[in-house]
């Protein structure tokens, strides 16, 4: 997953199928500048105020009231903002000062609130840190080399806390936080696989409704514009065999084919064999074959690779041109191993398919029995 840009989505919230819900919101705020705090939801770049309620001396205050649907909303103090995320019933109580109520703030009654807010305070003190380096740099080009290692550094550090924060909360509201962070167009699979998982754990927020009705709409587009999607048919072609006979990806049909771009130089081609040879010894007998198709441009290379590598498969091809090879250039391969996984009907079920990703697609075609 590729955590490359900051893009907001966030738009106008639909909840004309939603249905009002109870909840609670209270605690204490001290050293708040302002008198009194606002259960709010973001409207683009507007807050809609739903409820409100005046800062007792002590700090204590409460806000009982109901809101249009289970959904994202924040609790405003002043010009600092709380992240919350309200379901039916729910009863938060949030204790914090009010003069850093984004560093120092305690929730209690909604874990998935704590882990969207502490998220949240790592992005901001990223963007903090980019945008310093950035204005570091454009004062004094000359820098750009010297900070460069230490922002590498700390952009590991910042893609390690991604990374942690999506493994400890799959399939929840809290994942919200994260769609900020996520370009579609750069990492639409990402963007994909969170959304999926907002819409497992909060299929009743109309924010995230809409976001999983944007997700598919780009999918369809997406889909519409790629010749190797899913359920679309291989684009056939004919290459060489070793001994000069001609074979065409077609001759295969009634096969489920692991069509394979691979070289005999490509040390991560040569790691992944072994595994192809494994599943083409298990399912071989079930209907299963590979082509492959080398971008090799010295044939005696090639075939002691086939040897070495125990590719006992009979469909091996090249045009022996590199990377200017014709089926190459056909698929769009930009980087080896490449592989398409196609049906009996020579339509494609799936693309960079390696590994335990491709054993468990097989075993899903064909099962284990």
């Amino acid at each position: 997953m590729k955590w490359i840009s900051l893009v907001l989505f966030v738009g106008l919230v639909s909840v004309s199928n939603a249905q009002e819900i109870e909840v609670a919101v209270s605690g204490n705020i001290f050293n708040a500048e302002s008198d009194s705090v606002y259960l709010s939801q973001k409207s683009g770049d507007q807050f809609i105020n739903i409820d409100g309620s005046k800062l007792k001396k002590n700090g204590d205050f409460e806000i009982k009231t109901k809101v249009a649907s289970a959904d994202f909303y924040v609790l405003r103090i002043g010009a600092s903002n709380i992240d919350l995320i309200l379901r039916e019933g729910s009863n938060i109580k949030i204790y914090g000062d009010g003069a850093n109520i984004g560093q120092f703030c305690n929730i209690v009654g909604c874990d998935e609130s704590t882990q969207m807010n502490a998220f949240t305070r790592e992005k901001n003190a990223w963007v903090v840190y980019v945008d310093s380096v950035n204005a570091v740099i454009a004062a004094d080009p000359s820098q750009q080399m010297a900070l460069r290692g230490q922002f590498q550094k700390k952009q590991q550090d910042y893609q390690a806390v991604v990374r942690a924060f999506v493994q400890a909360n799959q399939n929840s509201a809290a994942l919200y936080a994260i769609q900020s962070i996520i370009d579609p167009n750069v990492d639409f699979e990402g963007y994909e696989n969170i959304t999926k998982q907002l819409m497992a754990g909060f299929s009743e927020s109309p924010t995230v409704q809409a976001e999983y009705s944007n997700m598919e709409k780009m999918k369809a587009d997406l889909t519409a514009n790629d010749p190797l999607a899913p359920g679309k048919m291989a684009p056939d072609f004919t290459e060489a065999l070793p001994d000069g006979e001609m074979l065409s990806l077609s001759d295969l049909q009634g096969k489920v084919v692991l069509l394979d771009f691979w070289a005999s130089w490509c040390g991560p081609c040569r790691r992944e064999n072994p595994n192809v040879v494994a599943l083409y010894e298990k399912y071989k007998d079930k209907g299963f074959t590979v082509m492959s198709v080398s971008l090799d441009k010295d044939k005696d290379k090639w075939l002691k690779a086939i040897e070495n590598d125990n590719l006992t498969w009979p469909n091996h091809v090249s045009d022996l041109k590199f990377w200017q090879s014709k089926a190459a250039k056909l698929y769009g391969v930009s980087g080896i191993p490449f592989t398409v996984l196609i049906d009996q009907e020579g339509k494609i079920i799936r693309t960079k398919l390696r590994g335990p990703q491709l054993e468990e697609e097989l075993s899903r075609i064909f099962g284990d029995s």
